[in-house]
């Protein structure tokens, strides 16, 4: 159930009569920005997420003195 050409050609006239002949360009380059802007943000936030999956827990070492416990990061 996509969109025919008919349906496709109905909007495009719709978009050209709302924002006009000038300023449909500038509006496609605001949209395509936006949308490389997303995948761009969500490559990074998949990278990040993968990083830390595989990065090494830091070890959690007790002191026997105290209790209380530390962290060693490395």
């Amino acid at each position: 159930m996509g969109l025919g050409w008919q349906e496709l050609v109905l909007i495009f006239v719709a978009v050209l009569l709302l924002f006009g002949a000038k300023r449909l360009p500038e509006i496609a380059q605001g949209l395509g920005k936006g949308i490389r802007e997303f995948k761009k943000a969500m490559h990074d936030t998949t990278d990040e997420l993968k990083g830390s999956v595989n990065d090494k827990p830091p070890e959690v070492t007790s002191d026997k003195g105290n209790g209380e416990k530390k962290q060693n990061n490395g």
